[in-house]
């Protein structure tokens, strides 16, 4: 049994032979724990096995507390540790505490140790390693979990052999380390020659050194110690709100930051970069990837879109890519830990650390890459490729990474259908209604249609309705007036519907003209005291043909002109008025007779009369019914005539079968895609648009229905094939 009292034969002597009586903590970060825990991560391991027996040859006890606890007597405590005590006084600092008890007896003391020595194998291991080399090697010689458990079963009964297996599985794989100790057995006779002893501390126990110190020095102490063990006497330990650190001394500012810990977590960091780089180099260097830049077409330029759908097709890249995905990730799930683990430590150093982690890499940035690749690396070096520029960064010390970029193939106005043979940046030929020009593609406009037809005569509105209000006859279109109902000037009976038309007999006399309608006046007259006002419908036969290739004109609709009625005073015997119609811009159409069909109501202020009542006797020669007579003095048609070549339409419409070379075909393709659509854009207001080309192509071209048809299904085609074009809306036919 050694009592703690035999210290006082070594007093000062730091190396005598008692010396492992006393238990030093020490520092936490010398501790043998913290140091095991420590190289183990560092090294990458996650899993610790250990294979541990000892052989005793004296265990010895301390009777230093159990004289006290079973006694009640004073403590066999040495002279020199007494003495320390008393210089302490009544309230020592921590220091004082530290430089007197602590550097000279430690922190603890056994109770009982054993004097003997010891034998372990210890076997760090990779689990996540471990398994991913098993599921990628059906090798029987692979190392697994169960021949690892074996060999550690085996070890007592056959450590050589098992050594040997074991030196060999560690040159194979990096997922294992092992480690063997062994220390001799003790076999001195006296206790007087126990210089060097090998002391098993592990499974020694120890208490700490206050339970021999006096009551009022034991908080002191505790205060001392912790200080000593987590601040390594370079400050005092403080604790608050789940949070502890160090008061620094002034001998040591910088207590709080540990600076070889802190160095080690930044090199592990710069491994962890330095792995993922690793993968993504292999990634770029990987079969895959090479395989998929070589079926990459090289006689267009590919963009980002295009790219990404070459990427998506081809599956064994997308299996390589799944790969490099699940590493860079676990690769950056470790650094963003040891990221956190360097902020924790950090946390109270005078410098912060400067971190940057790796960005993930994402299938676009891969995709943008195989762009540089294709366009930036010429000579050797690679550049970065800007897509909306179409030019290359080169690295300063190369500005020479430029490659040829080629023609754009694509739908839009200034694509090419496919690039030149002899130079890919330029196009070698175009889409329909496209021309090639210096390599390039440019839109092929329409021709002036001022020799065909002309649309350029617009009048601003206001002038039109000031010109219609005083019946300007520069405005007017003369036109020939038929009617077997009504004779201008005269009176008639307004029973029943009358009839009259103005038309304009352009392909008799005018085949040269088309005419638009701007707006309609007629002046009529009453009778005194007549209870009839005229309600006129008006149809508009725009190219010719018969009554039915009419539209009707929407009056009454809403957002429609609708009749301005001003009356002339100057008519003493009768109600005179002039009615007029303004279509303006907005509503004016193409005309060659305007049908006007003229009844009467009767006029009633009856408000319970909701319909109109014609005045429709039953017979015509009954003079009784006669509610009075009227009169139309006038009717004209307002607008202007456009100069028209049938002629020459017909001869383009003939270059769409017979064409000279290309050009001129597309050329008159195009002038008639546009004469279609500037006469079609004058439709009437309907809720189906007319087809009034149709009707220009029948009616003063004399062409037949069935030629009608192939031409617009010609330009139907033909439009569709043009870039960027929008379908011809179904418009409803007017002319059969």
């Amino acid at each position: 049994m050694w009592p703690l009292g035999l210290l006082s034969n070594v007093g000062s002597n730091s190396g005598g032979q008692l010396d492992w009586l006393l238990s030093e903590k020490g520092p936490f970060h010398r501790c043998p724990e913290y140091t095991e825990f420590r190289e183990r991560f560092q090294q990458g391991f996650s899993t610790r096995y250990k294979i541990y027996r000892e052989f005793s040859h004296w265990k010895v006890n301390s009777l230093a507390t159990e004289k006290r606890d079973f006694h009640k007597a004073p403590l066999p405590l040495a002279p020199e540790f007494l003495r320390n005590l008393r210089l302490l006084g009544r309230r020592p600092t921590l220091q004082q505490i530290n430089e007197n008890l602590i550097k000279k007896y430690g922190t603890h003391f056994l109770v009982s140790a054993t004097l003997g020595g010891e034998e372990s194998l210890t076997i760090f291991l990779d689990k996540q390693r471990l398994n991913k080399k098993s599921e990628g090697n059906s090798n029987s010689s692979v190392v697994s979990l169960e021949l690892l458990h074996q060999l550690a079963a085996s070890y007592f009964t056959d450590r050589e052999s098992t050594l040997r297996r074991l030196h060999h599985l560690q040159i194979a794989t990096s997922a294992i380390k092992v480690l063997y100790t062994r220390t001799k057995r003790v076999t001195m006779p006296t206790y007087s020659t126990y210089t060097q002893v090998y002391i098993l501390l592990s499974s020694s126990p120890g208490k700490c050194l206050q339970d021999v110190l006096p009551e009022f020095l034991r908080g002191r102490f505790v205060e001392a110690a912790l200080s000593y063990v987590a601040c390594n006497s370079e400050g005092e330990l403080l604790c608050r709100n789940n949070d502890c650190w160090c008061r620094c001394s002034p001998r040591f500012p910088e207590c709080n930051c540990p600076f070889a810990d802190i160095k080690v977590m930044e090199e592990n960091l710069e491994k962890s970069k330095d792995a993922w780089s690793g993968l993504n180099q292999e990634f770029m260097e990987s079969d895959e990837f090479k395989a998929f830049l070589k079926r990459l077409p090289n006689d267009r330029f590919l963009n980002a879109s295009t790219i990404a759908k070459f990427w998506s097709a081809d599956v064994s890249l997308q299996k390589r890519y799944g790969q490099l995905e699940s590493s860079t990730a676990l690769v950056l799930g470790k650094a963003q830990k040891i990221v956190r683990k360097l902020f924790t430590l950090s946390k109270r150093c005078p410098k912060q650390p400067r971190i940057s982690l790796p960005q993930d890499r994402s299938a676009g940035f891969w995709r943008s890459k195989a762009q540089s690749l294709l366009y930036c690396s010429e000579h050797g070096v690679l550049g970065s490729f800007s897509e909306e520029v179409k030019s290359c960064s080169c690295p300063a010390e190369q500005p020479t990474c430029q490659g040829v970029v080629p023609c754009i193939v694509g739908t839009s106005p200034t694509s090419c259908s496919s690039c030149a043979t002899d130079n890919a940046t330029r196009c070698g030929a175009c889409h329909h209604g496209n021309f090639l020009h210096l390599g390039s593609c440019h839109p092929s406009i329409a021709a002036s249609l001022d020799h065909y037809l002309n649309f350029d005569l617009d009048m601003p509105d206001a002038e039109v309705k000031y010109l219609l209000q005083r019946l300007d006859s520069r405005i007017e279109v003369h036109a020939i007036y038929i009617s077997n109902d009504v004779r201008l000037g005269s009176w008639f009976n307004p029973a029943w519907r009358k009839r009259m038309l103005l038309t304009l007999k352009s392909n008799k006399n005018k085949s040269n003209l088309i005419h638009m309608l701007m707006g309609i006046s007629f002046q009529i007259c009453s009778t005194k005291n007549s209870t009839l006002e005229p309600v006129p419908a008006v149809y508009v036969n725009p190219f010719g043909g018969s009554h039915s290739e009419s539209w009707f004109m929407p009056v009454s609709q809403p957002d429609f002109p609708d009749w301005e009625r001003t009356r002339l005073d100057a008519v003493a015997t009768a109600q005179c008025y002039n009615w007029t119609l303004s279509l303006g811009n907005q509503w004016k159409s193409f005309f060659e007779t305007v049908h006007v069909y003229l009844r009467s109501r009767i006029v009633t202020d009856d408000p319970t009369v909701n319909e109109t009542l014609f005045y429709e006797p039953l017979d015509l020669d009954d003079q009784t019914s006669n509610l009075g007579y009227m009169k139309i003095n006038t009717l004209k048609v307002f607008g202007y005539s456009m100069h028209f070549d049938p002629e020459g339409i017909k001869d383009l419409i003939l270059q769409l079968d017979y064409p000279y070379t290309q050009g001129t075909q597309d050329a008159a393709f195009l002038m008639l895609l546009e004469m279609r659509d500037r006469i079609n854009r004058l439709s009437p207001p309907a809720p189906q648009p007319l087809d009034l080309f149709s009707c220009l192509l029948r009616h003063r071209l004399k062409l037949s229905t069935g030629e009608v048809a192939r031409i617009k299904d010609a330009l139907q085609l033909f439009n569709s094939k043009l870039p960027n074009a929008s379908p011809e809306p179904e418009r409803a036919q007017l002319c059969s």
